[in-house]
């Protein structure tokens, strides 16, 4: 029989498999999962998001207020990056689990001190698209007139922005 050509992994066989082939670069959050790994159980992926820079951020609102400039959309990468970005500064600012404020399809953080919930949907949410976000968490629109026009979705008794919106980015 002929014999078998073995060969080395490019990297440990505990990284996901693109990150074994240089399909994610060094600094991609998927990089990242090969430490998370060994805590989320055999066979599982965790995700474990980087933390988005100053720089990064303030470049992708700039992007974001280019487009607006323009009268064009922003890009996704632009948009998606803004709004992380400003969620993580939220969760920066009132660091918690009592509160889920989602913007869908871009991100969620769990935020505000509080009772912690642990399984299923949390008690306290608030979801709104991503121009909603943008404009409150830069204060150009005010929580009370995002919820008075509708615009949000919040449930629960925690469910309030007020006080940790604008943000300073």
């Amino acid at each position: 029989a002929p014999a078998r050509r073995s060969r080395a992994p490019e990297s440990s066989p505990d990284q996901p498999t693109g990150a074994r082939h240089g399909l994610f670069g060094a600094g991609s959050a998927v990089a990242g999962l090969a430490a998370a790994r060994g805590s989320a159980g055999p066979g599982s992926v965790a995700f474990v998001p980087r933390k988005i820079t100053s720089d990064e951020g303030r470049a992708a609102l700039h992007g974001v207020d280019a487009a607006a400039e323009a009268s064009i959309a922003p890009s996704r990468a632009d948009l998606g990056m803004a709004v992380r970005y400003l969620l993580q500064l939220l969760a920066e600012r009132a660091p918690g689990n009592t509160l889920e404020v989602r913007v869908p399809p871009f991100g969620a953080v769990q935020c505000v001190p509080g009772p912690r919930h642990t399984r299923g949907t949390p008690p306290n949410v608030v979801e709104m698209d991503a121009a909603t976000w943008l404009a409150l968490a830069r204060g150009t629109e005010t929580w009370d007139d995002v919820v008075a026009a509708g615009r949000v979705q919040a449930s629960g008794t925690r469910a309030d922005l007020a006080g940790l919106v604008p943000l300073r980015p």
